[in-house]
């Protein structure tokens, strides 16, 4: 991995019109290169917008990872709003565009969303990835842990279903 660009800036995205071309553009680009986030390829730039005019709600923040004020990547905090689960959020659709991987943005997304978990009270952080992913690696390299596996969760582009391996994280 080559060191995080000081250019890479991450924000919280509080307005999805106001970006709503890139993060399509990033969907389809993640999607069509593989990626595990519960969408297929081919997918339409329509069903883009209407997955990402779905996202921001009071229980979800979106940071997005922009270089020279281009939108690359992107990471969703899911905050649980159950009374026994106050203290934990879920990660979520950690994505970089398949041009920028390898630089350090999905480490700097994750990063900046454990800061944000904590800034909020959230102390407890669970996800999912596809069983083989790139991001099994850094999410072991930043101090997830493995709690365990279930076999044939998701379909894959090549009608085959994976497994998933299920993550968490105490923050403090």
């Amino acid at each position: 991995m080559k060191k995080i660009d000081k250019s890479i800036k991450v924000e919280k995205c509080l307005n999805i019109e106001e970006h709503i071309n890139e993060l399509i553009s990033l969907l389809i680009d993640v999607v069509e290169d593989g990626a595990s986030i519960g969408m297929l390829p081919p997918l339409e730039p329509l069903e883009a917008k209407k997955y990402w005019e779905s996202v921001l709600n009071p229980n979800v923040i979106l940071l997005v990872a922009k270089v020279n004020s281009k939108i690359v990547g992107s990471v969703q905090l899911h905050l649980c709003s159950k009374q026994n689960g106050l203290h934990r959020a879920e990660v979520a659709k950690l994505m970089t565009h398949p041009n920028y991987q390898r630089h350090g943005i999905g480490r700097l997304l994750m990063e900046n969303a454990h800061d944000t978990a904590l800034e909020m009270g959230k102390t407890l952080l669970v996800l999912d990835t596809r069983e083989g992913d790139p991001s099994n690696i850094l999410y072991i390299s930043l101090g997830y842990i493995k709690a365990g596996r279930i076999p044939a969760y998701a379909l894959s582009e090549n009608g085959q279903f994976d497994a998933t391996i299920i993550y968490y994280k105490n923050l403090m």
